[in-house]
């Protein structure tokens, strides 16, 4: 389907996903499923301003096109049954395979994953979070970095049968403060490889351009000075960022 049509064509409802923090709905445009989130159904926050997180998802996948990764699914912002929202294209994701997982100690495999933290269960037994490593997650924790996503929860994460990872879910992202929360710390201090440095530099030069038009239509403008901050402290550092501040490091829950 054409995008003008994506952006013009009836929205019919098709359900409701229950389980989500603000009003979401499944969709469909025509043939196309879709997600859709209202502003009109967005939760009051303390620490965003109200009635701006569908923005934030639509900021969220230009800088993911920008850097070049398609890491976020097409995201728009259009009217529909209950007024203006973000709406993006809905993806199958295969059931067996997961990219974050909690599983007790003394399973872990011995390769390809990356520790995150260890804990208890509610029964008392140790468990440990981890991650793939891989450089589709990588990708994902940098630009995680980069649009200081606060909540990055191991569910924001979809395992396509292809193997590739989209993430989802970044209302709660680009806030001026530090707020970056997620299970991706698997690689905190180590070296960005040059591929990587390649997309945040793209995306730092887009920002003095077009790109940086289009997101000042969506964010504040002490939020894209911010953004831009991000990009540069990334290539001074050349690393993964650690956890700073007093604020929890993983979101709650972790799923």
């Amino acid at each position: 389907m054409p995008d003008q049509e994506l952006l013009t064509a009836e929205l019919e409802l098709t359900g409701r996903i229950t389980t989500a923090s603000n009003a979401t709905f499944l969709g469909s445009i025509g043939e196309v499923s879709v997600v859709y989130k209202p502003i009109a159904g967005e939760k009051p926050l303390w620490d965003f301003p109200h009635g701006t997180l569908a923005r934030r998802e639509v900021a969220a996948f230009l800088v993911s096109e920008t850097l070049g990764w398609n890491l976020v699914p097409h995201t728009w912002l259009r009217d529909g049954p209950f007024g203006e929202g973000m709406v993006q294209l809905w993806q199958e994701v295969a059931p067996a395979q997961h990219a974050v997982k909690l599983l007790p100690t003394e399973q872990l495999p011995t390769t390809g994953w990356k520790t995150v933290l260890h804990g208890q269960d509610n029964n008392g037994e140790h468990v440990t979070l981890l991650h793939e490593d891989s450089p589709g997650l990588r990708r994902m924790a940098i630009f995680d970095a980069v649009i200081n996503n606060a909540d990055r929860k191991g569910d924001h994460i979809l395992a396509m049968s292809n193997g590739h990872r989209y993430g989802v879910d970044h209302g709660l992202s680009f806030h001026h403060e530090h707020k970056l929360r997620t299970v991706l710390w698997g690689w905190v201090d180590e070296p960005i490889t040059e591929e990587e440095s390649d997309g945040i530099d793209r995306l730092s030069q887009a920002l003095s351009g077009e790109l940086g038009h289009e997101v000042a239509k969506l964010l504040s403008s002490e939020e894209l000075s911010a953004l831009a901050d991000r990009c540069a402290e990334l290539r001074q550092t050349g690393q993964f960022p650690a956890p700073r501040s007093q604020m929890p490091a993983v979101p709650w829950p972790l799923f």
